[in-house]
């Protein structure tokens, strides 16, 4: 069918802040739709409050408003651009709730604005716990025992129908299971039903047999107009029923289905799509199966794109927001184009030659009082994605990605005596303490009836076992042959892994890797398995015997992204890897991005040259630069910490970093040189000192006079950072900061009780500093600046003191010779400025700046890096600011019942929105 002609211009709903179940996947879906739509002709509208998105640049939608995502903020938008069509399934629930509301309040039939992608009705049945399971009921498919309740008192009937505990609990219209529980009796039942009922934008939970243990699978499909229904991927889950999909381990494609079962969910997926009436577009259905006499249950199904599709869409190369977008115009399957292979068509069901394995990343460490156990309400803040020939090369990997504050393998042998039953729990732990268990003897067959894990993944993780005790075995790296090495690296063993295994160095393994030619190989994400020819570069690493996609004879630069998304480092950096990678490309140079991240835009297969899903480890970077030559330098300063944790290993390979020298990132973190500098330049600093040991941190604070602000060096979001007031409370918080950073030196200030704080966006060419925007903090002084609200520009510092500012951003970006984006932090009280920090690389305020001012810092920034100057760009002097803008940091208590919402000098929050008017109190 031929796009439609009869709609010219289109409104899409964005997500809003980054919240848990609802993160920078819908950055990535919406920026994917908005392109399409524009490729086709259509004038666009985006109506998103989070500036910290590619989505809401103003080069990419034809209007952008930034504006709170209400039935009220949208109806006015609608009245002044007069959209024909709403676009609601890119933007998460939030646009799909938002969307429902204008249908109710009959503002869209006012406007004569028709929905494209879901009807109302649609979403209704599928959102609607009650409509979808007696639609699923009618269309002769099984569901959980249960039914809809609207108070207390229907939900205790539900629950004596039932007969039994558990039970489960799941709100209607809410968002990463926000108000799911699992009752285990009468009381708690009762508690979590009221909890639940408060949550539910409609007051009413659904209330089930519990399918616990069940094994859980997902099937992202697609549909169009005239019936075509595609699977882009299938999805299991490596943890039972219980635990919310986005907190589990999973797995594409599934593992243990058989053909038969698969081509029953395949079946039971499609009429799902058409009993909901979903018409256009891609969804995500959820089933249970019982491991015992293989029933199979709808649990649940999302009339949108999710977090499912965007890991679906990375997992396969088949994009998904994109083609939903241009079924929702009208356009059939069959004639819809594959980027990838350019032969094929998006009819084409995805075919894919190896596994990928996606790793949630939790924030427990940021709420210490929080129960770390996994149930059916999503607690993880991110995830990482990897991909492997084998399931066993795809989870180590996916390991190595997470960058948690631990090596990526258990590093003692335990005993698990008396203490298995721990592992019937879904916790952030529970695969490393399995590992464990395996390690200390116990069999598959106990874990299996323990854990309700499928014995097939037990499996996998036990011949991982064998292959470390075979290894350990021998003692160390003398005795061990080449290709007992080359199996460890198929199986996805790190160097790192190997080197603890064998009592050696990860340089020394690396060594002996390239003296016997045991080298990565990389091949093709191409959507069929090799069938065609890939027109995408978008690699992974295997250790197989021939490489795909060689490298091109072009001069390349390679940009390091951020990771898995956690509190402190988010899309915001993202956002600036997104504007590197461009700038790098205008340029003329060959731009490889390197990141984990599935929910990202720089993971977009068509945003760089070259994308390697890979691990941000020195060893997998490392081995993408020996093979990507000749290569002009690496990009570090976008991806937050995780790249500037790499540039010791950079350094040590003589490997050339682009920007800011890296001697500046030690000054600006080392105290005593930081310290000298300042008194150099004549720039007052609090009275400071450094620790290593919890006496020499007494002698200090005892010396500056408390109270004191206690942090790690090299640590990002304000990690174990502290305000302490007595000595006991500094031994407490001393403690916790050298188990936040090993090794470490930690740093200690006087605390400016009181003070006015300030932050500052800068960039430098080496012969010019310009600031970017000057923005004071809302909240008191203590208060992390991701979680404080800030105003661009200041309102209540003083034009006196905001110039001293500018002139020690001046004197610190000449001295440093920053090259690029530098960020400082400064503190007024009694009549003194004071700076606190400097950071020399780009911070979580960029995105915000670029938006109210408009322009593109870290666009310039990478210009700079590459060898322009500031004048060159015509940036020579501090915006203007139009008004006042404000961001608002989101917080995500609500998921984290029972924990202390004081904000303090460790950041909390997950995103931000920003607001604009003419003065401040508006």
């Amino acid at each position: 069918m031929p796009k439609r002609t009869d709609i010219q211009s289109i409104l899409v709903i964005g997500a809003g802040p980054i919240v848990i179940g609802q993160a920078a996947e819908f950055d990535y879906s919406g920026t994917q739709a908005i392109k399409a739509l524009k490729a086709e002709g259509y004038r666009v509208i985006l109506v998103n409050s989070n500036p910290a998105t590619i989505m809401t640049d103003p080069e990419l939608a034809d209007a952008t408003y930034v504006e709170p995502i209400t039935p009220e903020i949208i109806e006015m938008i609608i009245e002044q651009e007069r959209p024909d069509a709403l676009l609601p399934t890119v933007g998460g629930q939030t646009a799909l709730n938002t969307a429902l509301a204008l249908y109710d309040q009959g503002i869209l039939e006012r406007y004569g604005v028709e929905m494209l992608g879901a009807k109302a009705e649609s979403v209704r049945l599928a959102e609607d716990r009650q409509l979808f399971q007696q639609t699923m009921i009618n269309a002769g498919l099984d569901v959980p025992i249960g039914g809809l309740a609207r108070s207390l008192e229907e939900a205790q009937a539900i629950a004596a129908e039932i007969g039994r505990y558990p039970i489960l609990i799941r709100p209607s219209f809410t968002l990463g299971g926000s108000g799911g529980a699992i009752a285990y009796d009468a009381d708690d039942f009762v508690e979590k039903v009221r909890f639940g009922l408060h949550e539910s934008p409609a007051h009413t939970v659904l209330v089930e047999e519990s399918v616990l243990g069940w094994k859980e699978y997902e099937l992202e499909v697609m549909r169009d107009r005239a019936n075509n229904f595609v699977v882009i991927c299938s999805i299991e889950n490596i943890d039972p029923m219980g635990v919310h999909t986005g907190d589990s381990v999973t797995v594409a494609p599934a593992m243990t289905l058989t053909d038969r079962e698969y081509q029953r969910l395949r079946d039971m997926a499609r009429v799902v799509m058409q009993s909901v009436g979903v018409e256009t577009g891609g969804s995500n259905v959820q089933f249970a199966i019982n491991p015992e006499d293989g029933r199979v249950l709808v649990i649940e199904m999302n009339p949108r794109v999710s977090r499912s599709s965007a890991l679906a869409s990375k997992a396969t190369g088949f994009p998904i927001a994109k083609i939903a977008a241009l079924l929702a115009v009208g356009y059939s399957l069959d004639e819809i184009q594959n980027d990838i292979t350019r032969t094929t068509v998006a009819a084409f069901e995805p075919s894919i030659d190896y596994v990928v394995t996606k790793l949630p990343r939790w924030a427990f460490e940021k709420f210490p009082a929080v129960d770390p156990t996994l149930g059916p309400q999503m607690k993880s803040v991110g995830e990482a994605m990897s991909i492997g020939r084998t399931f066993r090369e795809s989870f180590l990997k996916g390991l190595q990605s997470l960058e948690l504050n631990r090596p990526p393998y258990p590093t003692q042998q335990r005993s698990w005596d008396g203490k298995l039953e721990s592992l019937s729990v879904g916790r952030a732990e529970r695969l490393y303490w399995i590992w464990e268990a395996l390690q200390d003897g116990y069999s598959v067959e106990t874990l299996a009836q323990t854990t309700k894990i499928d014995r097939w993944f037990l499996h996998q993780l036990k011949l991982i076992v064998d292959r470390e005790e075979s290894l350990k075995a021998k003692g160390s790296l003398e005795n061990v042959s080449p290709e007992e090495i080359r199996q460890a690296k198929r199986d996805g063993f790190g160097d790192e892994h190997l080197a603890h295994l064998l009592n050696t160095t990860p340089q020394a393994i690396r060594a002996f890797r390239h003296q016997h030619g045991i080298i990565p190989t990389y091949h093709v994400v191409d959507t069929c398995a090799a069938e065609f020819e890939s027109y995408t570069p978008y690699l992974y690493s295997s250790y197989e015997t021939e490489s795909e996609a060689l490298p091109t004879e072009r001069e390349k630069i390679i940009i390091l992204g951020g990771g898995p998304n956690r509190i402190g480092q988010g899309i915001e950096f993202d956002y600036c890897c997104v504007h590197a990678v461009q700038a790098v490309r205008n340029a003329g140079y060959e731009a490889i991005m390197v990141n984990c991240n599935p929910e990202t835009v720089s993971t977009d297969y068509d945003i760089s040259d070259r994308l390697y899903f890979e691990p941000l480890t020195a060893e997998h970077v490392l081995n993408i630069i020996e093979r990507e030559q000749p290569l002009k330098g690496v990009i570090v300063q976008f991806g937050g910490q995780t790249p500037l944790n790499l540039v010791k290993h950079l350094q040590a390979a003589n490997i050339p970093i682009l920007g800011t020298n890296p001697d500046a990132i030690d000054l600006a973190e080392d105290r005593g040189r930081f310290g000298e500098l300042l008194d150099s330049l004549g720039i007052p600093a609090p009275a400071h000192g450094t620790a290593q040991s919890v006496e020499e941190a007494k002698h200090v604070a005892q010396t500056i006079g408390y109270p004191v602000i206690v942090r790690p060096s090299y640590v990002l979001g304000g990690r174990a950072m502290a305000i302490v007031y007595h000595e006991a409370d500094l031994v407490r918080y001393i403690e916790n900061a050298i188990q936040a950073a090993p090794n470490q030196t930690i740093l200690i200030d006087q605390f400016l009780e009181d003070a006015y704080e300030a932050d500052v966006d800068a960039i430098a060419d080496g012969q010019l500093v310009v600031i970017g925007g000057m923005m004071q903090h809302i909240e008191e002084a203590g208060v992390h600046s991701g979680d404080s609200a800030c105003v661009l520009p200041p309102y209540k510092i003083s034009a006196y003191h905001l110039n001293i500012m500018r002139e020690y951003t001046e004197r610190l970006g000449l001295a440093m010779e920053i090259q690029g984006l530098m960020n400082l932090q400064f503190a007024v009280k009694d009549d003194i400025v004071y700076i606190l920090e400097v950071n020399p690389r780009a911070s979580r305020t960029v995105p915000f700046v670029s938006k109210a001012t408009g322009v593109p810092l870290a666009r310039y920034a990478t210009q700079i890096i590459i060898g322009q100057t500031l004048e060159e760009l015509g940036f020579t002097e501090e915006p203007d600011i139009d008004g006042f803008f404000v961001k608002e940091a989101v917080l995500p208590f609500r998921k984290f019942a029972g924990v202390d919402a004081l904000l303090g000098p460790e950041m909390r929050s997950t995103g931000e929105v920003m607001g604009h008017a003419s003065r401040f109190g508006h």
